[in-house]
């Protein structure tokens, strides 16, 4: 592994932490956090399932302990985003099935963990499994969508590619991207 590709990862994953510290409040809707997708799609698809999921979880833990987001702030994240790379590996580059792991990660599983972390760990009454369900769903189909499109334009212009060419990693290497 070279060390100016590591820097590089290093650099590119603590712009994206800080970037979705950053917008994270924008958009925000109690239960939905649109832009969180928006990162954990984007850094899916530049850097791989391990560095979505590492970007998640440190957007999730400064969150918590700075602007006082509850646990949702991981759970409603780090599923999504380790899905979106790993689904965007397995179709090998198809941007679509990186938004479709986020939803699935994200929308359905991270929402249904959070119902016994709210409950049990947090306090929370009167919730039932599928309480963020559709909040999340929801906050998943924006950001998504908004990750669609600009990394659809970002391919049709060939700076993905570049992009992850720049980033590869032996062991964690993206795939190519295509559109569908």
């Amino acid at each position: 592994m070279k060390k100016s590709n590591y820097l590089l990862r290093m650099v590119m994953l603590a712009m994206f932490v800080a970037l979705g510290v950053v917008i994270s409040p924008i958009l925000r809707i109690e239960g939905m956090c649109p832009m969180a997708h928006l990162i954990n799609i984007t850094c899916a698809v530049f850097m791989g399932p391990g560095y979505a999921l590492l970007c998640a979880l440190l957007i999730g833990i400064i969150r918590m302990l700075v602007m006082g987001i509850p646990p949702l702030a991981l759970t409603g994240a780090v599923f999504g985003a380790t899905l979106s790379g790993v689904f965007y590996k397995l179709s090998k580059g198809k941007i679509i099935a990186a938004v479709l792991g986020e939803i699935i990660g994200t929308g359905i599983i991270g929402a249904i963990v959070s119902y016994p972390v709210m409950t049990f760990l947090w306090g929370k009454e009167g919730l039932t499994w599928f309480f963020y369900v559709p909040s999340f769903i929801m906050g998943t189909l924006i950001g998504g969508s908004i990750a669609f499109l600009l990394l659809v334009r970002l391919e049709a212009a060939g700076v993905l590619s570049k992009i992850q060419n720049s980033l590869k990693d032996m062991n964690n290497e993206p795939t190519k991207a295509k559109v569908i």
